[in-house]
């Protein structure tokens, strides 16, 4: 029996295991950099296996090293598993135990299917070369993410290659999907506090409107992605809070804006800040009003190795997996990546595996009702074990 046969045979063997480790981590949730028992969890799983084990990598990281004890390349394989500020809305019989806090990502399928995965490799290291590196990575969903901080903790020393895969509820089921380029949006932040002057509602010549003002922003603002950024580029610019609170005869001296904006290139990113301080400086003028601008660029553009994506896409299409029924480009995805800080360290590839229930209804991702089908997780675990055999073997 070759190697993947015995690596697909025990995968699929240990697959309610799988399931078993995913519903415990779906019931007990943790946020992000505050995943102490998670972490602990994922940590204990690895006792008395042959491998490596480092905790408190960057934080709450856990890193596992397993080594061939034969030359060869080194493969880091990343999953996240923080979770989310969500009240959970499924009805599942393992819903969330933990009060305003759910896996709505997907995070707890990660790590379960990557848990089994490593143990799998553990018991087939003699017949394979090289070393596997497993990022077990806390604080994806919260910037600055939990990525940077391993890196910068040494999680990539010695790695060649980094690879990661997402499940994702709206793609369809037994469908791997891969995109060479930009694969995920970079993500920037702002929060703007207006300040006006105050007065009587029948005055209004006497104060400096902010409401008004930040009414005039709103809509001004989007003339940066529709004027400004080339329309072959892609961005978004999201106000998603608007604060002024007061009785209804006042004019409001405080305003509260809070957004979001996504791009695919990191020369897209800076312009868009540039245009946003002029456009935000105009309005100021204009109204007369001061403000606080707190603008971050919290995640990189992620950028996928072409030559390693040519890679990963070659040996899913090769793999003869019976679980996977296509293999097919997906496009650069709108959700951002701290998997991003990675690949601007190593040459990386990131991927997707759809988890859409069979009948293709969904829920999507950061939903209250977010759902996987838990087949995708044998799926995600024979894909990433095929493609770092294939790579350390090649």
């Amino acid at each position: 029996m070759s190697l993947k046969e015995k690596l697909f045979q025990t995968l699929k063997q240990k697959e309610p295991r799988m399931i078993e480790i995913r519903r415990y981590l779906h019931e007990n949730p943790e946020l992000s950099f505050k995943e102490y028992q998670t972490a602990k969890y994922i940590a204990d799983f690895y006792n008395g296996k042959d491998c490596s084990v480092r905790t408190g990598v960057g934080g709450n990281g856990v890193v596992v090293t397993i080594d061939s004890g034969k030359p060869g390349r080194t493969a880091a394989l990343r999953a996240d598993f923080d979770a989310l500020p969500i009240q959970e809305d499924t009805g599942l019989p393992f819903s969330s135990k933990v009060p305003g806090v759910m896996h709505a990502c997907g995070h707890d399928a990660h790590t379960a299917y990557m848990l089994i995965l490593a143990e799998t490799l553990i018991e087939l290291k003699d017949e394979w070369s090289g070393k596997i590196v497993i990022l077990h990575q806390h604080a994806e969903e919260l910037p600055p993410g939990g990525a940077k901080s391993m890196i910068a903790d040494g999680c990539l020393d010695g790695v060649d290659n980094v690879f990661g895969l997402h499940l994702i509820s709206n793609l369809k089921n037994s469908t791997v999907y891969y995109h060479a380029g930009a694969v995920h949006t970079g993500q920037s932040s702002f929060k703007i506090d207006l300040y006006g002057k105050g007065g009587h509602g029948a005055m209004p010549q006497d104060t400096h409107d902010t409401i008004l003002a930040a009414s005039d922003l709103v809509v001004s603002l989007q003339s940066i992605v529709s004027r400004r950024v080339d329309p072959f580029d892609m961005a978004t610019l999201t106000v998603g809070r608007f604060e002024a609170s007061g009785a209804p005869n006042i004019v409001n001296a405080h305003v509260l804006l809070e957004g979001d904006i996504r791009t695919l290139s990191a020369k897209v990113q800076q312009l868009i800040e540039v245009e946003f301080k002029r456009v935000l400086e105009g309005i100021a003028t204009m109204y007369n009003v001061t403000y606080n601008l707190d603008y971050r660029h919290n995640y990189p553009v992620t950028v996928n190795d072409e030559k390693l994506t040519a890679f990963v896409e070659q040996s899913l299409k090769s793999a003869n997996i019976p679980e996977i029924e296509a293999v097919l480009d997906s496009g650069a995805q709108g959700p951002s990546e701290d998997f991003a800080y990675y690949a601007k360290e190593r040459p990386s590839c990131y991927f997707h595996v759809g988890a859409a229930a069979k009948d293709g209804t969904f829920y999507p991702h950061h939903n209250p009702k977010f759902m996987i089908d838990e087949n995708s997780m044998l799926i995600a675990a024979k894909a990433m074990g095929n493609v770092v055999v294939d790579y350390l073997n090649e």
